[in-house]
């Protein structure tokens, strides 16, 4: 068999997981807090946005991942307001949002980007990393991407120490099991929450700027594509843990990767079959695992 082949097809499932990492991580960290975010979408989403809007107005791509992340954070910062301000259902605020966030950015294409809209933004070139990307295979497909790629999974042994190797990391599961509790021992439940949503936004939205600046290099209508919700999955799917929800996103992004390289693989199927691919998947998956994971107790709640 060709080696192109399955190279190819781990570079692309890897380069497609790095926008859903930085959301998964970002969920797990909200989730463990007991704050969910349905609206996981809507900050990628506003993420890709700003990030494009950033790096197209300075041409740093410093900047535009700075702008993701702040864009990722304003929507946390509403869904914080609306949930932990003034006590309203974290769900419907979620959904909510997600429809604010993918209408006020197709608005923004044509207000903010018209004057843009045959300039691409500055993208994120590859870098190889010496020897380790000579490794066949393995090598030139997980050692030849972009620095985000990299700080993305670096994200996941991050979070799996914050949570279960400090004393802020026991604070967050502490709020999201028992927030009574919590506060008994002197957490202070709200902060950490907030913090826990902002931090959860700002990541997201990272994950939107490198769909954009590591990729595509211009905004598009709803460029995300539902891929806030793969990741929202991927957490239920990893059980609320940073390895497993890695694991979950890699095998979403196989299917995705498959799907994209499906011509050259030689697999004869109807274009919307091959599209709806990995959104079946995470169907299949949430509907074989949910049963089997335990979320935090007090998870969507305001308590």
């Amino acid at each position: 068999m060709d080696l192109a082949i399955p190279t190819l097809l781990v570079a692309s499932a890897i380069a497609f997981a790095a926008p859903l990492i930085f959301a998964a991580m970002g969920e797990l960290i909200s989730e463990k807090a007991g704050v969910i975010n349905i609206q996981l979408d809507g900050m990628m989403l506003a993420g890709a946005f700003t990030g494009t809007w950033a790096a197209l107005a300075s041409g740093s791509l410093l900047v535009g991942f700075v702008g993701a992340a702040a864009g990722g954070a304003a929507v946390a910062a509403i869904h914080g307001t609306l949930c932990l301000g003034l006590k309203a259902d974290q769900v419907v605020s979620g959904v909510v949002l997600n429809i604010l966030i993918l209408g006020l950015t197709t608005f923004g294409i044509g207000a903010v980007f018209a004057s843009d809209m045959g300039n691409a933004a500055p993208t994120l070139k590859p870098l190889p990393i010496p020897l380790l990307s000579d490794i066949p295979v393995i090598g030139r497909a997980l050692f030849t991407q972009t620095p985000t790629v990299y700080l993305a999974l670096l994200t996941v042994p991050a979070v799996w120490w914050l949570i279960n190797r400090t004393t802020v990391g026991l604070a967050l599961q502490a709020a999201g099991e028992a927030p009574g509790s919590a506060r008994s021992m002197g957490i202070r439940v709200g902060r950490l929450r907030w913090a826990a949503l902002i931090a959860c936004g700002a990541l997201a939205g990272i994950g939107g700027g490198q769909l954009v600046l590591a990729g595509l290099g211009t905004f598009t209508q709803n460029v995300t594509a539902g891929r806030g919700f793969i990741a929202l999955a991927a957490v239920v799917f990893g059980r609320w843990r940073p390895v497993g929800a890695l694991v979950a996103v890699l095998l979403f992004t196989t299917v995705e990767a498959v799907q994209v390289r499906a011509q050259v693989l030689g697999i004869e199927l109807p274009y919307q079959f091959l599209v709806m691919a990995p959104y079946v998947a995470t169907l299949v998956a949430l509907t074989l695992f949910t049963g089997r994971s335990r979320p935090p107790r007090a998870l969507g709640s305001n308590d």
